[in-house]
């Protein structure tokens, strides 16, 4: 990276502040005497001498290309924010980030969709420069997404976008943009609910979700389809002109989420810089260990997972449960929940996953680990993943204890047996639903 391009890493202050007067706070900083750590700091940092596995991996363009980032093997995801699990309150959000953070969980996954996700992390980070030592903002890594509507890329369209989001994290350089090809969008509506044909037709080529509210009087009866359509080239176009950015040092590593095995490749072969891909990835869809992690293995490019403990489904919750019953289960009330127990259907049912569960408990239960922490290490432990996403529910509960047990649990030869035994059971994901993105394509 030029040296202009690492200043402009410096963080923000404000939405209008420039790089240089960022660079100036930096070293005025500098000359002021060193914060003692937090007790909590202290305690992270004695955790990880007692840990037997990695806490963190490396993630290269090229696998060996001069930038890189450095980031947290278990990730702080924050779809949760966006609303759908209920209302965030936004001090008890960023207090509970900045107890994620001193416990050594660095790294948070958002996206510019997932609600206040962006502007979240910014009142965070801003908080951690303020009250934390310098070596804990430099762990800190925020991670994003890009998810472009149906337009034309063009290089001024593609700008404005990644400095909304620049502004809303309060830097001037994104550690990494995840690029989100999700373009082309569909109504589907039972007869009688559209109001009129113009709506219909407006319908078709307007994606905006206020329309979308506005016009229909009955929301249960339509539902929206956004899938991934690889014949419009435009993905390439959004991509050289992210990696222009990326050059002018407003982005510090690219991404991918959700792309399949062919379409990597050619990106790749396009010299797009490419550090990882994040895919849906857990012991009931392995579906990445196939094509996606050999090219990975080839090129370098590393994996970012979730769903890997399937929004809570991988847990004691749900072990010895039968939903076939009504109200004899946990509720399926979050749309992580709902979205995995489909995956679990297209699997080989709950019978079968009860038996998978059962499996995972036994693993467990040798270590004095929770099911997910087994569910998050053996992923961790599959070929080309660098890391493995958790989600939060910022201010509403938090398994930090759990999670970080993951970096003490080294699971042995018959643990991994046993666990890749009772996943075979079920279906081939791969023949059943395709490659990694397959399930959200038409």
């Amino acid at each position: 990276m030029s040296a202009s391009a690492a200043h402009a890493c410096l963080p923000l202050r404000g939405d209008c502040a420039a790089v240089g007067s960022a660079s100036r706070t930096s070293r005025r900083r500098s000359r002021l005497p060193q914060r003692a750590r937090s007790p909590a700091v202290r305690c992270a940092r004695a955790a990880e001498e007692t840990e037997s596995a990695p806490r963190v991996a490396t993630l290269r363009s090229g696998g060996g290309g001069a930038d890189s980032l450095v980031i947290c093997r278990v990730l702080n995801g924050m779809w949760q924010t966006s609303g759908a699990w209920g209302r965030i309150d936004r001090d008890a959000a960023v207090d509970a980030m900045l107890r994620h953070a001193d416990a050594g969980l660095t790294t948070f996954d958002m996206a510019d969709h997932y609600g206040p996700a962006e502007d979240l992390y910014g009142i965070f980070i801003n908080k951690v420069r303020r009250e934390r030592p310098p070596e804990l903002l430099e762990e800190i890594k925020g991670l994003t997404k890009w998810v472009p509507p149906p337009v034309k890329m063009t290089d001024s369209y593609v700008r404005e976008n990644i400095n909304t989001s620049r502004k809303r994290m309060d830097v001037a350089c994104l550690d990494m943009l995840q690029f989100h090809w999700k373009v082309n969008l569909t109504a589907v509506w039972n007869k009688g609910c559209v109001k009129s044909r113009s709506s219909k037709k407006r319908m078709r080529t307007c994606g905006a979700a206020i329309f979308f509210l506005r016009e229909f009087r009955n929301f249960e009866a339509v539902k929206i389809i956004l899938w991934w359509d690889y014949s419009n080239p435009g993905y390439l176009d959004a991509l050289k002109h992210l990696t222009d950015l990326k050059e002018e040092g407003k982005i510090k590593t690219l991404a991918l989420t959700n792309f399949d095995t062919e379409h990597l490749h050619i990106i790749l072969e396009n010299k797009i810089p490419i550090v990882s891909n994040q895919v849906q990835h857990s012991v009931v869809d392995m579906r990445p260990q196939q094509r996606m992690a050999e090219l990975c293995q080839l090129t370098g490019v590393k994996l970012i997972t979730y769903g890997t403990v399937m929004g809570g489904l991988l847990s004691e919750k749900f072990l010895d449960t039968n939903l076939s019953i009504p109200f004899a289960g946990p509720p399926l009330n979050t749309p992580s929940l709902q979205k995995y127990k489909r995956m679990v259907d297209a699997w080989g049912g709950w019978s079968l996953f009860q038996n998978l569960l059962q499996t995972m408990k036994k693993v467990a239960s040798k270590h004095g680990v929770a099911i997910p922490t087994v569910a998050v290490r053996y992923i961790l432990d599959q070929s080309s993943v660098a890391g493995s996403m958790v989600g939060v529910r910022l201010g509403l509960a938090e398994h930090i204890k759990d999670t970080n047990a993951v970096f003490s649990l080294n699971l042995d030869e018959e643990d991994l047996n046993s666990i890749t035994e009772a996943s075979k059971k079920g279906r081939d994901l791969m023949k059943v639903i395709g490659d990694c993105g397959d399930e959200y394509r038409a």
